[in-house]
């Protein structure tokens, strides 16, 4: 594999500052680079409706005195073409007089789509593209499933002994992994748009679902899957300017308005046996802008979610025990044919304190 420019890894860099604050827009990094090698700016993307990298690079350059004309700019993602919350930035770069554009590849945002590059060649910017592409694609693999695919990226993260049990018999589960795998766990949690859970890990466990042990510059939506809307509506759930998403399967006035009051979203999706349709709920959840959904869920929700083929990524906490007869991770089947087993593919495993952490995907599924 080529070695990656250090200027686009140091950009690449700036992106992952942009890990739980740029939501729902991409992780994008931009290093202004002077013909002689010198950085004269650098910066990442703020909060939705605030800069944009590019933008913040070129304000960085500005504050230390640094003309850019005739500057590379390097940028981990496709310069913007369009007016949303902010100006374009393909426009910003040209303006400022940068001679040259490397970035890492195209945006899948149909409103910018080339467009940016087509300006900035336009412009008599040089463009080169492909620097960077598999790290910025991954860094951003939500913001593309949701463009590409037009729903969220779906990774369900469960915490287990070795034997592969996430709670005992009468649902007693905490804490069957360590503080150090419950903080990283918070870390994943951060970076998503939202968490998810089912009405059954609610009503046994009265989870928060927010970001406490690991930093966070914003709180991830809460969405529950509660087909008969038993949600109370003095759970410890509903937080103060937080969205909460309540997803149910029938119509009922009184509790649809008690949770209201309270603050949540009710959307009634229902399918087949008064169940959730879980596959049209991540499909509304795109639509709200939510690029990752960080499931946290009992083996109920968890196997319909497999079953339905709708996760695509696994984290997977396992702890040094055995438990014994226990719920399982996930509950489907029976399976007729070990054909039918639903595969991963695993893509990284490391220590957590006393824990093993396993990162595993489905094969294939990031090739939209």
């Amino acid at each position: 594999m080529e070695a990656l420019d250090p200027f686009m890894r140091q950009a690449l860099a700036q992106a992952r500052q942009a890990v739980g604050l740029s939501e729902p827009n991409p992780r994008v990094g931009c290093l202004i680079v002077a013909p002689d090698g010198r950085v004269l700016g650098q910066g990442h993307t703020q909060r939705a409706g605030e800069a944009h990298a590019e933008i913040m690079a070129l304000r960085d350059a500005a504050s230390q005195g640094h003309p850019v004309a005739g500057a590379t700019a390097y940028v981990t993602l496709e310069p913007c073409a369009h007016h949303g919350r902010t100006g374009p930035c393909c426009d910003a770069l040209a303006a400022a007089g940068v001679a040259k554009v490397v970035a890492s590849l195209a945006d899948p945002n149909p409103l910018v789509a080339g467009q940016g590059l087509a300006r900035l060649r336009a412009a008599g910017v040089e463009v080169v593209t492909g620097p960077g592409a598999a790290e910025s694609r991954e860094l951003n693999i939500g913001f593309f499933s949701r463009m590409v695919r037009r729903t969220p990226w779906l990774r369900m993260k469960i915490a287990a002994s070795l034997d592969g049990k996430t709670a005992l018999d009468n649902g007693a589960s905490q804490w069957i992994t360590s503080e150090a795998a419950r903080a990283d766990g918070h870390a994943w949690r951060a970076q998503a748009g939202a968490v998810l859970t089912g009405i059954g890990t609610l009503l046994e466990d009265n989870p928060r679902l927010d970001v406490r042990l690991a930093p966070a510059a914003r709180q991830p939506d809460a969405v529950v899957v509660d087909s008969r809307l038993e949600t109370p509506p003095d759970a410890a759930i509903f937080i103060p300017g937080r969205r909460l998403l309540i997803y149910a399967a029938v119509q009922d006035a009184r509790r649809q308005a008690a949770l209201e009051a309270r603050g949540a979203v009710v959307v009634c999706l229902p399918g087949a046996g008064g169940k959730v349709d879980l596959a049209a709920m991540l499909r509304d959840l795109a639509q709200r802008e939510i690029n990752e959904v960080h499931a946290e869920a009992g083996h109920k929700l968890n196997g319909s979610l497999i079953r339905e083929r709708l996760v695509d990524e696994l984290l997977v906490y396992l702890a040094p025990k055995l438990v014994g007869q226990g719920r399982q991770m996930a509950h489907f089947g029976p399976l007729a044919d070990l054909a039918e087993v639903v595969a991963f593919e695993f893509l990284s495993s490391r220590m957590v304190g006393p824990d093993l952490r396993l990162l595993a995907r489905i094969p294939g599924r990031d090739k939209f």
